[in-house]
């Protein structure tokens, strides 16, 4: 006779601080399967979980590094990015990476995520973009596409929207991509990729904010928007970067789109050491 027995651990529990569950995201909240994903791609880089250490800013991504049981820092709004370019300086064999929103990365940080790209950090910055300030209430974000409803756009967003991939290349990452949470399996490869590349990398992580983003524009569940991603993605690897920018309820363009490799800003330095 077959006996079941009911499991007690999950096996991603060994790299979640679960004695802080029950988390703070919603239902059908994008960001767990993003964790997820980044935990099997922890795993297949095949390097000791010692030497990793997460930096998140404020927002509700912004609480992976509470949830993750590694060296973790939660750090204020925007300055994930100069906190964690400050850990790789200090501590340079370590892979240092940024877990935060769009919100903290591309806004109140954004003038660091540009310099860091330009400088060739050699850390990895993984952005969950939902489009919406998720934690405070549903305002209006860079990314937010036109037209868009949030709080502080309630007859639609007149600006136009920031295109991270494009910001980033054009500002000087060797490594971008982008994926939603439907595309599990590219996404933690990308992880993977990104966090072994040399040079500063950047994952933009499409996921559905089905409290305030997709209530406050009608669009249903966060099942509905994963039906969304499923129905409106196309993959295209050589995707010109100027045309990657999201339009509000239009096509989801995907893929690995740049690895290049050129010398990091460490690189640069070692190299002048002597003379300076």
């Amino acid at each position: 006779m077959t006996v079941i027995q009911e499991a007690t651990t999950h096996p991603k529990d060994t790299l979640l601080r679960v004695d802080r569950f029950p988390h703070i995201w919603c239902p059908t909240c994008g960001i767990g399967t993003a964790v997820s994903c980044f935990i099997d791609a922890i795993r297949a880089t095949g390097i000791d979980e010692k030497q990793f250490a997460v930096v998140s800013g404020i927002g509700c991504t912004g609480r992976v590094a509470g949830y993750i049981r590694l060296d973790s820092f939660h750090t204020t709004h925007g300055r994930a990015i100069p906190f964690a370019v400050g850990l790789h300086l200090a501590k340079p064999d370590m892979k240092v990476i940024v877990f935060s929103g769009d919100g903290d990365i591309s806004c109140i940080g954004g003038n660091h995520l540009i310099h860091t790209a330009r400088r060739n950090m050699d850390i990895t910055v993984i952005c969950v973009n939902n489009f919406i300030y998720g934690m405070t209430g549903g305002q209006l974000a860079p990314t937010t596409p036109q037209t868009a409803r949030t709080t502080t756009s309630p007859y639609g967003n007149f600006e136009y929207p920031m295109s991270l991939p494009h910001v980033v290349s054009a500002c000087g990452a060797t490594y971008v991509s982008r994926w939603t949470v439907l595309h599990i399996k590219r996404l933690t490869r990308a992880m993977k990729d990104a966090i072994l590349h040399r040079g500063f990398s950047f994952v933009e992580v499409i996921a559905p904010c089905s409290t305030l983003c997709a209530r406050k524009n009608r669009l249903g569940t966060g099942t509905n928007m994963l039906s969304y991603y499923h129905d409106h993605c196309e993959i295209n690897h050589e995707a010109n970067l100027a045309d990657v920018g999201l339009d509000y309820q239009g096509k989801i363009v995907c893929g690995n789109f740049l690895t290049i490799e050129k010398p990091t800003f460490r690189d640069l330095l070692e190299e002048n050491r002597e003379e300076v």
